[in-house]
């Protein structure tokens, strides 16, 4: 595996800890913005909303820009965003900086998982992808208990400042160890990349995506609260936990990444299927601290069990444009994490508790799973409805994808 890779691998883990801190800091800073918690976990589907917008629209605004150059620029306007919402005086001003910064992150996220997949066989493409997702899972194992502890005892803007460190760290990371990475000598056409979205299986890859990560992420993002007022755990234990999910989502990236390049379909209907029983578990038993902690370990290794074969699989099916493979990705994952968090805080609202926003997870992985059957199925049946020609390349990555 190229060092490259792994050096993305690492910026990852800033981005990563960003998007995924505030799970453990929406009480103090519903508190300190005089906010609900509902609404302070907006703030979770704000990021996750720019990042839905962010990757394809940057994806295209960067097609013909150098990969490095690219990396750069995003990687420093995501610091930024940082220590804008660090400073930030008002809700509203914060939810902006989510929202800038999830920008830079999609851009960051697809052009590099489009380099990293550029610098490997396609035989490898779940493994380097499961380097870039040990970077998240690593960001769940560390950065995001670490913010949740700095949250409790420096306050919820600390986290923001190490973020925006992070992220410095990472941009040092990018300009020296990342190499310049030539543009093709035919120079990509947007029109020719875009003619992926005429495929079913493309679509239905964004459909299993969206619906697997919602699920997951509608009950984890309200894990806090969940563990103190319905497990009665300490807030002290918050962090513990986070890092039990982080630890969770390494293992599951480890097996899943090692697994999915031969049995990707198998990686997918597993992993799903193990999340919804997680999810209904937690939902009947969160009310037992011990059942609530050991869960949260078991959600993380499932949601991220599947996370390589998820990335792989859109790569696969849409292999003749893989900078918009990389964004269409992104994209679907932050369709799953903005629509889990509003799925579980509509359900806050109605007074149904916290717990059921683990109901409302197990729905949408249980929808996730039909997609994925009905995938697999049209796959059987060698169903691409797309044949992609023109240039030499893009008739290679035809004929290996539809095999794939």
């Amino acid at each position: 595996m190229p060092l490259a890779v792994y050096i993305l691998g690492l910026s990852v883990f800033a981005l990563g800890t960003s998007e995924f801190m505030l799970s453990g800091l929406l009480p103090p800073i519903a508190d300190d913005m005089n906010v609900s918690i509902p609404r302070a976990g907006l703030l979770i589907s704000a990021f996750a909303i720019g990042m839905v917008i962010g990757a394809p629209l940057l994806a295209v605004a960067t097609l013909r820009l150098p990969r490095r150059t690219t990396l750069v620029s995003l990687i420093s306007v995501f610091g930024l965003g940082q220590v804008v919402g660090a400073l930030a005086p008002t809700y509203e001003v914060l939810f902006a900086s989510r929202i800038v910064s999830a920008f830079a992150c999609a851009g960051f996220w697809a052009v590099g998982a489009a380099v990293a997949i550029a610098m490997v066989p396609m035989n490898a493409r779940a493994r380097a992808m499961a380097v870039m997702i040990g970077g998240l899972s690593i960001a769940n194992v560390l950065g995001v208990p670490l913010g949740a502890l700095l949250g409790e005892n420096l306050g919820w803007r600390s986290a923001f400042w190490a973020v925006g460190a992070a992220s410095a760290v990472a941009l040092v990371g990018v300009v020296t160890l990342i190499p310049r990475i030539p543009l093709p000598e035919r120079k990509p056409r947007l029109r020719q990349e875009m003619a992926i979205y005429r495929d079913r299986q493309v679509w239905l890859s964004i459909v299993v995506t969206a619906l697997a990560a919602g699920g997951v992420f509608c009950a984890f993002s309200y894990l806090a609260p969940l563990l103190t007022d319905v497990a009665g755990l300490d807030s002290g234990w918050v962090p513990t936990v986070l890092a039990l999910f982080g630890i969770g989502a390494l293992v599951g990236t480890t097996i899943g990444g090692r697994v999915a390049d031969a049995h990707l379909f198998g990686v997918l209907m597993s992993g799903i299927a193990a999340s919804t029983v997680f999810l209904v578990a937690l939902a009947l038993f969160a009310s037992y601290q011990v059942a609530a902690i050991g869960l949260s370990f078991l959600l993380g290794v499932s949601a991220f069990y599947t996370a390589p074969a998820l990335n792989a699989r859109m790569f696969n099916v849409a292999g003749a444009a893989p900078t918009l493979a990389g964004a269409t990705t992104t994209a679907a994952f932050n369709l799953g994490n903005t629509g889990g968090p509003w799925l579980g805080g509509a359900v806050i609202d109605a007074d149904l508790g916290f717990a059921a926003t683990a109901w409302a997870g197990a729905a949408m992985t249980v929808l996730a799973l039909v997609a994925v059957v009905f995938s697999l199925r049209l796959h059987g049946r060698g169903g691409r409805s797309l044949r992609v020609t023109g240039s030499p390349a893009a008739k290679a990555s035809t004929s290996t994808t539809s095999t794939a």
